[in-house]
């Protein structure tokens, strides 16, 4: 069965707009447990369980201070990571998947996708490049990452090398977090301002609130969170496929889906 689901969310993910991300068994564990966590695949922070694939990654990653190891795994593995700790202290890991496409057969399937990422004024763009409307394709990557804390849990995020990336700026397992969650939104090598990034809040019963926010002027967002939630914030790039890309897929619109995940103690 879990098979079978699995295809048939590959066969519907074109239908729609789905996030991508890491999902940690415990998002805390003690010094020597085991790092376990899930790839998912859905909407509103709910989905289906991807296995260990190597064929569908660029690069699946761990980092904790000053170390840094490839996720080792065998085709077909659930949960897609499964190993020990790197050290004591916060582990950052991170997936980058390959590239991927979907088709659009009218302007208006994308346009609901535009407005809800909210990634501006997308049709004159496209109008201005004279590309067809109808029956077109767009190539899209995912850049995902989690937060788990090992031990004391000690420690702080920082870029790993995606190409769209959120920074964690508050450790949600040390830090005080009163004043709200802090997250830095990159692209390349700049700082992403004034742009959305949306916040999915999962309640411990399962329940889950999107919120909406924006960075300021040097990419950052804050916003609340509550013991006992986990959360997923996540953030898209549009822009046109270079000439290789576009050759290679037949795309005429490319996304960066930058994801994170986390959760706040009890």
């Amino acid at each position: 069965m879990r098979v079978l689901a699995f295809i048939l969310c590959l066969i519907c993910q074109p239908l729609m707009a789905h996030e991508f991300w890491i999902e940690p068994k415990a998002y805390q564990i003690p010094a020597d447990g085991k790092l376990e966590a899930d790839l998912v695949n859905g909407e509103e922070f709910r989905g289906v369980t991807i296995p260990y694939l190597p064929g569908n990654f660029v690069n699946f990653v761990l980092f904790a201070g000053a170390d840094g190891a490839r996720v080792q795994g065998r085709r077909g593995d659930i949960p897609a990571l499964n190993q020990d700790p790197l050290t004591d202290g916060l582990h950052v890991v991170a997936y980058q998947a390959r590239n991927a496409t979907v088709d659009y057969e009218n302007w208006r399937k994308f346009q609901r996708f535009v407005d809800h990422k909210d990634l501006g004024n997308v049709r004159e763009q496209h109008d201005a490049r004279d590309l067809p409307i109808t029956d077109f394709t767009e190539v899209y990557s995912r850049y995902s990452k989690s937060l788990i804390g090992v031990g004391d849990g000690a420690g702080a995020d920082r870029r790993v090398g995606l190409e769209t990336e959120i920074v964690a700026l508050t450790n949600p397992y040390t830090d005080d977090l009163s004043d709200g969650f802090r997250v830095q939104l990159h692209y390349l090598n700049d700082v992403r301002a004034n742009e959305q990034v949306e916040v999915f809040a999962r309640a411990p019963g399962g329940a889950v609130d999107i919120t909406l926010y924006r960075t300021d002027a040097n990419g950052v967002a804050t916003f609340p969170v509550m013991p006992g939630h986990a959360y997923m914030v996540d953030a898209v790039v549009l822009r046109a496929p270079s000439t290789d890309v576009a050759e290679r897929t037949g795309a005429v619109w490319q996304t960066l889906w930058a994801n994170l995940t986390f959760a706040v103690p009890e």
